[in-house]
């Protein structure tokens, strides 16, 4: 079992509307961190007994980077901490993105998805990075995606960037790409497997569900697979678009 540790909160913002960023550090958690994996962190605030799975945006050093969205009590709790607090955690957990060297990259993100993403871009050699956001509002890291790749911006309402949705911006470049990677909300990723299928490409899909434990010892975070139901905190986050079954 994955053993606690100790983060201190050395810096912290909201970069968006209930969208805050902590830089953790602790050396251990930066240093083995890889592009797709998480932290779960404890909620002490007497009433959440759950933990929070938050992806890892970026480690650099002895310092972590996560990026999340204020959804409840337990997020609630996390987004009023700050500097020089510290965080009970377990990370990095799961398993994160694979790497093909060599291959032409398409990065597609949506919404808070698109976090979880940027230390893969840093990773690839200039992948085509699609983002989609629902307004200019919610548009974030947009220099530093770019310094990574050729970015794309897309919003639902039209109000910044190409109007419409990311997948669709993707689409058409996809003879440009070898392999896709994407994070963001079911429905989306959903079309990037059909994507994926049309054009006959390899894709890898992060998987959000709702977490319990974080480590595989229950069973709340299935994902149903052409290989049966799989625990996205052990075996994913990051699946195969070709062995994930859509409802």
């Amino acid at each position: 079992m994955r053993e606690d540790l100790k983060c201190e909160i050395i810096f912290r913002r909201e970069i968006a509307p209930n969208q805050i960023e902590l830089i953790l550090k602790n050396r251990r958690l930066a240093q083995e961190a890889r592009p797709g994996q998480f932290v779960h962190i404890a909620i002490e605030n007497g009433v959440n007994i759950l933990r929070r799975p938050i992806s890892i945006c970026d480690s650099f050093m002895e310092n972590t980077r996560i990026i999340f969205e204020i959804k409840g009590e337990g997020t609630r709790w996390l987004a009023e901490r700050r500097e020089g607090d510290v965080l009970t955690l377990m990370g990095p957990l799961g398993n994160g993105f694979s790497i093909e060297p060599g291959k032409r990259a398409f990065v597609i993100g949506g919404g808070i998805g698109t976090f979880p993403l940027y230390k893969l871009c840093k990773t690839l050699n200039k992948p085509e990075i699609f983002l989609g956001f629902r307004n200019k509002d919610m548009v974030v890291m947009e220099n530093e995606f770019s310094m990574t790749g050729n970015l794309h911006i897309a919003t639902d309402d039209g109000s910044y960037g190409y109007y419409g949705f990311a997948i669709t911006l993707a689409e058409e470049k996809i003879d440009g790409c070898d392999i896709i990677y994407a994070c963001g909300p079911r429905p989306m990723l959903k079309a990037v497997k059909a994507l994926a299928e049309k054009y006959g490409k390899k894709a890898q899909l992060s998987m959000e569900e709702r977490m319990g434990c974080g480590i595989g010892a229950c069973l709340v975070c299935v994902c149903k697979t052409t290989t049966g139901n799989r625990q996205v905190c052990l075996q994913g986050p990051v699946f195969d678009a070709d062995e994930v079954i859509f409802d």
